[in-house]
Formats: structure tokens, C-alpha cells, sequence
């Protein structure tokens, strides 16, 4: 039976003190009402070790927004695996869209970053999707599946089994646009599919795809009601509390 889950990615959004405030709301909302989901709340680096001890780690897992594709050494200014998971981090965002644009990452450095947060007990929630020129020429299908090849298809079962995905159509975030209810499920249905062929039915089954473009309190119940939708990868509406729980509600209808 695969997770269901909401994840939050704050992006870079909130100093320390409102990250923190905004943990604890959080915490305090879904402690006295339990969700029926997983949640993740993923933050910038400077807020981990402060937030991970602010929240019940039974009702909120806490996760990075990136790692290094290094073990460790000269690279200033970079975070790797190891310190993400020595603040009691459970997971981290790899290959958003936002860093494979801005930053020049690469299918083969997230690959390499796959690897680090495996290898650092971290549960990669690894982000693939396609452009609004992409979709407008109807490539998506072959984008995902380069981009799933590229960075996690030479991975064994087992460690593939350790990882979620979240589809993001790139032209859906913050654009105001959203995925239709069947956009969405026609091409998490074929990502599971690839798997499935790569990786056989059972770990397909298993392996929870969230949808990440444009999700909030107003659409979330009728996006998951799709039947390969297994939560979602929420930016925007992450930031306030209320907003978030509206999402994270939805799968209690």
C-alpha cells in the first residue's frame, strides 16, 4: 500500500524565527487534528536543526530543499547529505525544476545526489516534469522518462523502492495555470507504467508519485482523487498553515 502525502517546499521563503513559528503552528494544527497522510515540511538549510526538534516527529517529517553531489571538501557554500541528515532530517528535494533551470543541475549530477542521500539514509523526493514548450509539442512523456532514466534507473530495486516522486508540468508553478485532474493522472499513470517496466508491478504499486504545480485547498481533493495521484508537492500554499492543512485535509473526504 503506497504513502499517501503532502509535502511542503518553502523555497526560499521565511527567516528563522518564522520558519520556526510556522513549524510550530503546524505541529500544534495537526497534533489536535491528525492528518490522514504523511506530512513533510522542507526548508532551507539554515532552518533544519531549529525545526526538526520544534515538530512531532511522528506527525511531521522535516526534510532539505537540496544537497551537494560531493561526499564532503572544498566546495564553499555548498550542504551535503551528511550534514542534512545529521540535523535528524528524514528527506530532501532533488532535481526541482527551479534547480535544473537556474542552477545548471544535470541528470547525471542528480544522480550523484540520489546516490549521497541513499547512502546518508535520506528519502529522496526527486522532481521531474516538463516545460509549457515541451507539453505544447507533446513531449512530455519522453522528458519524464529521460529525466527518470537519467538520474535513477541505474538504481537497484530495493534503493529505487526508497524514493518519491513529484511530477511538476513546469508551466503549472506559480504561473497560476494548473494540470486538469486528467492531465495529471494520464501522465502519473505513465510514470508508473515505466516503472513498472524497469522495475516490475509490485515496486510501480508502491512507489507514491505526488503531483507539484499549482496545488491548494480549492483543487487538492479533486487532483487526488485521481487513482496514480499520491498527494502533493506544495510550494506556495506551504507557507501559511491554514492553507497547507486545507491541502493536507483533502484526503480526508
Amino acid at each position: 500500500m503506497r504513502k499517501k502525502i503532502v509535502a511542503g517546499n518553502w523555497k526560499m521563503n521565511l527567516n528563522l524565527q518564522e520558519g520556526i513559528a510556522l513549524a510550530k503552528e503546524l505541529n500544534e494544527a495537526l497534533t489536535a487534528d491528525k492528518p490522514n497522510c504523511d506530512v513533510v515540511i522542507c526548508t532551507p538549510f539554515i532552518h533544519l536543526a531549529s525545526v526538526v526538534p520544534a515538530v512531532d516527529a511522528s506527525i511531521i517529517g522535516v526534510g532539505a530543499e537540496n544537497c551537494a553531489d560531493k561526499v564532503s571538501g572544498a566546495y564553499t557554500g555548498e550542504v551535503s547529505a551528511a550534514m542534512v541528515a545529521s540535523t535528524g532530517a528524514k528527506y530532501v528535494i532533488l532535481g526541482h525544476s527551479e534547480r535544473r533551470a537556474y542552477y545548471g543541475e544535470t541528470e547525471a549530477i542528480l544522480k550523484e545526489k540520489v546516490q549521497l542521500a541513499l547512502a546518508n539514509g535520506l528519502t529522496p523526493i526527486f522532481c521531474i516534469g516538463e516545460v509549457l514548450e515541451e507539453r505544447q509539442q507533446g513531449v512530455q512523456n519522453e522528458v519524464v522518462y529521460k529525466q527518470l532514466a537519467g538520474s535513477l534507473y541505474d538504481l537497484s530495486a530495493e534503493d529505487f523502492s526508497k524514493i518519491i516522486l513529484a511530477y511538476e508540468p513546469v508551466w503549472a508553478i506559480g504561473t497560476g495555470l494548473t494540470a486538469t485532474p486528467e492531465q495529471a493522472q494520464e501522465i502519473h499513470a505513465y510514470i508508473r507504467s515505466t516503472i513498472a517496466e524497469k522495475y516490475g508491478n509490485e515496486v510501480a504499486e508502491n512507489t507514491s508519485i505526488l503531483y507539484g504545480g499549482s496545488c491548494k485547498a480549492s483543487n487538492a481533493k479533486e487532483l487526488f482523487a485521481n487513482a496514480d495521484v499520491d498527494g502533493g508537492l506544495i510550494g506556495g500554499a506551504s507557507l501559511k498553515a491554514a492553507d497547507f492543512k486545507g491541502i493536507i485535509d483533502a484526503w480526508k473526504e
